[in-house]
């Protein structure tokens, strides 16, 4: 109990460490690194509540595609922190209104929050047994029966941002060469390749 106690506080306490210097590195390369870094430590977590699924859900879905495409992104991005920074004093104050009503929204919503009267019957509910049911069947029969809809609906917003981006990718503007993929398959060797035939001695030196 005091080692699990123990390792709960080490993977919170670099976890907390770790989304502080996502925001506060100068560097996007070292926010991206920070960030793969709270990933784990969140894993951590999951894997002492007893939800494996979850942690490994999060190393190889965020760690291993989401973070890892931020940070090719953010490499390959030629990023002026300069010229981002020209632009703060002249937007802060609408970044300060947003700020301030987000901040108002929360108060007002923890000022409402109230405890179910169900809640405490719910936590003296007796905990099932955890080998009649393993972890993944448990989420699997909770996402596919009871939030089908939901699922489905994430499903069809990604489908729709995925073509988005696709259609913006290849929208045509002036001064970008667009791919063309039946003009390149429908060429042929001798429209593209001119065999010079030249006589002996009288190549360019």
């Amino acid at each position: 109990m005091i080692a699990a106690t123990l390792a709960f506080y080490l993977f919170a306490g670099l976890a907390v460490v770790g989304a502080v210097n996502v925001i506060f590195q100068r560097n996007p390369v070292h926010s991206v690194l920070w960030l793969i870094f709270t990933f784990f430590n969140a894993a951590g977590l999951f894997v002492l509540l007893g939800a494996e699924f979850v942690a490994m859900i999060l190393v190889i879905v965020y760690v291993g595609a989401v973070a890892v495409l931020f940070l090719f992104v953010v490499m390959m991005l030629d990023i002026n922190i300069a010229v981002i920074r020209e632009g703060f004093l002249k937007y802060m104050w609408a970044g300060l209104l947003v700020g301030g009503i987000l901040l108002a929204e929360l108060i007002t919503v923890f000022a409402a929050w109230t405890i179910s009267d169900s809640a405490e019957g719910l936590r003296a509910a007796p905990t099932p047994d955890p080998s009649a049911m393993s972890n993944t069947e448990a989420i699997g029969q909770i996402l596919y029966t009871d939030y089908i809809y939901l699922f489905q609906a994430s499903g069809i917003i990604l489908l729709v941002a995925m073509i988005g981006s696709i259609v913006l990718t290849h929208r045509t503007r002036p001064g970008v060469r667009k791919q063309i993929i039946s003009e390149q398959n429908a060429r042929r060797p001798i429209d593209t390749l001119e065999i010079i035939k030249v006589e002996s001695g009288k190549g360019l030196q």
